[in-house]
C-alpha cells in the first residue's frame, strides 16, 4: 500500500462483501478475476452477525431498506456475512495470485483474527466510524488504516482521526462515501475530496457505491488514492449487494480508465509538450496572398494570417501593414522583416 502512493498510483480495490454468496469456490473465483482485471486489491468483510448486532425482532432492527426488508439486522448480517474459518484460505488464494488482501474490521475479534493473517491495512466501515474504541483498538497494530466517513459530520471524521492518531496510527486515509445502496451520484459531492485532505493532512479516496464507474474515475481526476467498489461476478447471481455491484467488465474499465485518469492529471504546466513541438509548425503565420511588387504597400488584400506557422506571428499584422515590400514576394512566401521596408 505505501509503495503504491508513493508512486502516485491509485490503490483499486475489489469489494467482495456479500457477493461471494457463502460460496467459498466463488469468493475464490472473485480473487482470481479481480486480479484478472486488474484491480490492485481484494477486500472482505470480517463479521458475524452476533459482533454486529443481537438477534431480535423488535421494531429498532427490523430491515427497511427496499431490497433487503422482510428481516431482521441479524438475518441479513446472517446471509452477508463472511465464514471466518474461509479467511485463511482466502488469504492465502490472495498471496498466491500476487494481489493484497485485506478487510473490514468490525470488532476487537475481528482485528485479532486479520492481525492473524498479517493484513497490511486495517479498514473501518462508515457505520462504524463513531466506534472510537474500536478505531483505537485497530490504530494499536500500527498498520495502516482506511476509513470510510459515510454519513459523518467533519466533527465526528475529526475525533475518529484524532483518536486513530493517539493510538498510533501513523498512515490514515479517508474515504469519501454516500452510505446508500446504490448512491445517487449527485448526493456525492466529490469535491469534498480535497477540502477532507487539507482539513484533515490525509490522504484520500472514494468508497463508491453509485452504479457505474464515472464517479470513481472523476475521484481519481481529484486526487484519490483509494478506489473501493463493490464486485461481483454477475448480477443475475443474487447475494444481499449485487443490485449495487460492478460486474467483472465494469471493473476493467475502471481500472483502465483509472489509469488513463491518473496519467491525464499530471501536473501544472504551460507551454509546449514534447508531442506538441511536432504541432506548433500548424499555427498561423504572415504570408503574401497575392504576388506583391516591390514597393507596393502590404495590405489586408495581399497579407493574410494563415497556417502554417513559417512567417511573422499574426500579431504583427497591424505593424506592417502599410509599409512596402523591399523586393518582389510571390504568393505564398512567409513574411519576414528582411521582406519588408
Amino acid at each position: 500500500m505505501m509503495k503504491k502512493k508513493k508512486s502516485n498510483r491509485c490503490l483499486i480495490v475489489a469489494e467482495v462483501s456479500a457477493n461471494h454468496g457463502r460460496d467459498l469456490k466463488r469468493a475464490v473465483a472473485m480473487i482470481r478475476k479481480a486480479k484478472e482485471c486488474g484491480a490492485d486489491a481484494v477486500k472482505f468483510q470480517t463479521y458475524t452477525p452476533d459482533t454486529l448486532t443481537i438477534d431480535s425482532d423488535r421494531s429498532f432492527f427490523r430491515v427497511k431498506h427496499p431490497k433487503w426488508k422482510g428481516q431482521t439486522l441479524y438475518q441479513l448480517y446472517g446471509k452477508a456475512c463472511t465464514p471466518w474459518e474461509w479467511f485463511a484460505k482466502l488469504k492465502k488464494t490472495s498471496d498466491s495470485e500476487g494481489i493484497m488482501f485485506f478487510a473490514t474490521a468490525f470488532d476487537k475479534t475481528s482485528v485479532d483474527l486479520l492481525e492473524k493473517l498479517k493484513v497490511p491495512v486495517h479498514k473501518i466501515a462508515s457505520f462504524e466510524l463513531v466506534d472510537l474504541p474500536l478505531i483505537r483498538y485497530a490504530a494499536k497494530t500500527g498498520k495502516p488504516m482506511i476509513i470510510s466517513t459515510g454519513m459523518a459530520t467533519k466533527s465526528e471524521i475529526k475525533e475518529a482521526v484524532d483518536a486513530a492518531r493517539k493510538a498510533g496510527a501513523k498512515d490514515i486515509t479517508l474515504l469519501k462515501c454516500v452510505s446508500s445502496y446504490p448512491a445517487d451520484p449527485r448526493e456525492m459531492n466529490l469535491l469534498t475530496l480535497r477540502d477532507m485532505r487539507e482539513s484533515f493532512g490525509c490522504p484520500v479516496g472514494l468508497s463508491d457505491h453509485s452504479m457505474g464507474i464515472g464517479a470513481s474515475i472523476a475521484a481519481v481526476a481529484l486526487g484519490a488514492t483509494v478506489i473501493e467498489k463493490q464486485f461481483t461476478l454477475s448480477r443475475k447471481i443474487r447475494t444481499p449487494d449485487s443490485f449495487f455491484s460492478i460486474e467483472p467488465d465494469e471493473l476493467e474499465r475502471l481500472v483502465r480508465n483509472a489509469r488513463i485518469a491518473e496519467e491525464a492529471v499530471g501536473r501544472v504546466h504551460y507551454g509546449l509538450t514534447e508531442d506538441e513541438k511536432k504541432s506548433k509548425v500548424f499555427r498561423r503565420s504572415l504570408f503574401a496572398v497575392k504576388d506583391i511588387r516591390k514597393g507596393e504597400v502590404l495590405n489586408d488584400e495581399n497579407v493574410r494570417s494563415v497556417r502554417p506557422a513559417n512567417g511573422l506571428a499574426p500579431k504583427y499584422l497591424k505593424s506592417i501593414s502599410g509599409k512596402k515590400a523591399k523586393k518582389t514576394i510571390k504568393k505564398g512566401t512567409p513574411l519576414g522583416w528582411d521582406l519588408i521596408d
